[in-house]
């Protein structure tokens, strides 16, 4: 018993020492290896806005813009000197006159002379030539009486005499024609209804060929060239340079602002120019307004004047099934984000048929009344959790660009 009690005296106290280590050991390890438990609070939903898509059929409207101008306008020449004589009332800027009117009438007692003198050298070129027409006649018959046969020669019918009687004449009638002409043109006058655009003369002013009058313009049509880009080509079915004008092509709808008033009027499409613009890289394409003066009785419409800066809507190609959002809805990457029936988020490949500044036209990718999100979201994730506006719980909600904020400071 001695023996054992010395062995518990020298080894129970050594025994508990390397217990007692070995314990603060094991307790020091799991301390060291132990992390907190993060307490899972579930994902956060982000609030955003929605439109539902809506998918229409629909005619594209191509916006467009020009000035107002004549499809005829004339600067008035004289083609004979003279002191003018005589001009209309209506001769005077934004005066209207008819066709064959005479506006302007230079002193025709010269050109009447004129007239009057070939007439008369025409009378006696015309008498030397019966003249000389007799003489051949009874040359011919001298020659028979002589008992001679066969055909007398040019010289015995006087052939070169008759040529040059007969030259004289037709020379004689071309100087008729000329003083008449020049006579005519003494009185200036053109061939359409119209309105004068600007005055340069005034009576007891002298003139001579080539002196300008004035400037005019026809009022039955007015035209308008309207520039297209060549991305608005696909969506109209435009006449081309050799189409016949009579046939069924786009209709425009042009507009003005008079005074806080907005204008309108009915146009149609009538030509193209066939030509690209090498500059602007733009096809001009041509509407047309009839009677734009309301001077003709053609039509109902307000006036509309020359030079009037106008816009224009060309109503283009029918499409079916179209879903029109915002522009702002889609982004760079021509996707669109959309809210499904779980109100998860999903990001959608969309093929866009026309984009304009505050709309675009999608033809695939989106369907007629899903929920296109509208709220800019910097890093979208698909399945993220969403909730719409006005269906806002007391449950987490985190507003659109802000779900990183509340994770500062988290320890991984």
């Amino acid at each position: 018993m001695s023996f054992t009690r010395r062995l518990l005296h020298y080894f129970l106290p050594l025994g508990l020492i390397i217990l007692a280590v070995v314990t603060v050991i094991g307790m020091a390890t799991v301390a060291k290896g132990k992390r907190p438990e993060r307490q899972d609070t579930g994902q956060a939903a982000v609030l955003v806005d929605t439109i539902p898509a809506e998918a229409r059929s629909l005619n594209f409207v191509i916006h467009s813009q020009g000035s107002v101008r004549p499809r005829t306008q004339t600067t008035l020449v004289a083609q004979v000197s003279g002191v003018i004589q005589s001009i209309s009332d209506d001769f005077v800027a934004g005066g209207f006159f008819r066709a064959g009117e005479v506006l302007i009438e230079i002193d025709p007692s010269d050109f009447r002379t004129a007239l009057k003198r070939a007439e008369a050298s025409l009378a006696s070129r015309r008498a030397k030539l019966a003249e000389e027409t007799s003489r051949s006649e009874q040359a011919v018959k001298d020659w028979r009486n002589l008992g001679r046969a066969g055909e007398p020669p040019d010289l015995v019918k006087r052939k070169p005499q008759l040529d040059d009687a007969l030259a004289n004449v037709l020379a004689a009638e071309a100087d008729v024609e000329k003083a008449r002409r020049d006579l005519q043109r003494t009185r200036i006058s053109v061939p359409y209804d119209g309105l004068l655009r600007e005055k340069r003369v005034d009576v007891g002013q002298y003139v001579t060929p080539g002196t300008q009058l004035g400037v005019s313009f026809a009022v039955d049509t007015a035209e308008i060239r309207l520039p297209l880009a060549m991305d608005d080509l696909a969506f109209l079915d435009l006449p081309s340079a050799t189409d016949n004008v009579d046939g069924d092509y786009p209709e425009v709808t042009l507009s003005a602002d008079f005074g806080g008033e907005t204008r309108r009027w009915k146009a149609s499409l009538i030509r193209t120019e066939g030509v690209l613009d090498e500059t602007s890289r733009v096809l001009y394409a041509v509407a047309s307004v009839v009677d734009p003066y309301g001077l003709l009785g053609e039509s109902q419409q307000d006036e509309l004047r020359m030079g009037t800066y106008v816009r224009a809507q060309i109503n283009g190609r029918r499409v079916e099934d179209v879903v029109v959002l915002p522009r702002f809805a889609l982004r760079n990457d021509n996707t669109v984000l959309v809210a499904n029936k779980e109100r998860e988020l999903e990001i959608r490949s969309v093929v866009v048929a026309r984009e304009e500044p505050r709309q675009v036209y999608i033809t695939s990718g989106v369907k007629g009344g899903e929920l296109v999100v509208t709220t800019t979201l910097d890093a979208p994730i698909p399945g993220t959790r969403l909730v719409l506006s006005g269906e806002e719980s007391s449950s987490a909600v985190v507003a659109a660009g802000a779900e990183s904020s509340g994770r500062e400071g988290e320890t991984p």
